[in-house]
């Protein structure tokens, strides 16, 4: 796949197919995958923790809201769980100011997006979820502050880029239960 595939073949995608589950081991080069990008200050601040267990996973899957803006949409549906996560922590002694640090996140969550989609596989990123709960529910250290998590496995659901849709940004599911994600147009980001 080249890099316009990859990259219109990523969406952030909240529904899988738990019977082709994505296994810890390719997690964990999607992980060392991302460790080889760039960082500022080559810093190097990111800590990972890979979560292929069922239980971790129904965790996760609890302490995680996976689309704020669908009020009426239970996200993942039921037997549409992600069958692995991928967390993404800084280490506070790293010494890389949060700036830079943020920007590396980034930088290795969209690593590990494109390279999961070239093998089949989908992803979404969450940010939003209890950081305290998270911590506690996975043993986690107090000089790791957790950053993002990004929820893993096979697809089973058709993501559409749109336009506009009633003047809103916000994504939506249409009448065929398809999550659409309208973009800006092009003339309207060059400045």
């Amino acid at each position: 796949m080249n890099i316009e595939s990859l990259v219109m073949n990523n969406r952030s995608y909240r529904g899988f197919d738990e019977s082709t589950p994505i296994t810890r081991e390719i997690m964990t080069d999607l992980v060392d995958l991302a460790r080889r990008t760039a960082s500022g200050m080559n810093k190097q601040p990111l800590r990972y923790r890979i979560l292929s267990d069922k239980q971790d996973i129904e965790k996760m899957v609890a302490n995680a809201r996976f689309g704020t803006a669908l009020k009426d949409v239970k996200l993942p549906p039921e037997n549409g769980k992600p069958t692995g996560f991928i967390l993404i922590f800084t280490d506070k002694e790293a010494g890389s100011p949060a700036t830079l640090a943020l920007k590396d996140v980034g930088i290795a969550a969209q690593t590990i997006l494109l390279a999961a989609t070239e093998r089949g596989f989908g992803g979404c990123m969450l940010g939003s979820f209890n950081p305290e709960t998270l911590m506690a529910d996975f043993g986690i250290d107090g000089r790791y502050e957790p950053q993002l998590a990004i929820a893993l496995g096979t697809p089973a659901e058709r993501v559409l880029l749109t336009d506009e849709h009633n003047g809103s940004l916000t994504y939506y599911r249409d009448a065929a239960g398809n999550h659409c994600v309208p973009k800006r147009r092009l003339e309207e980001i060059l400045i």
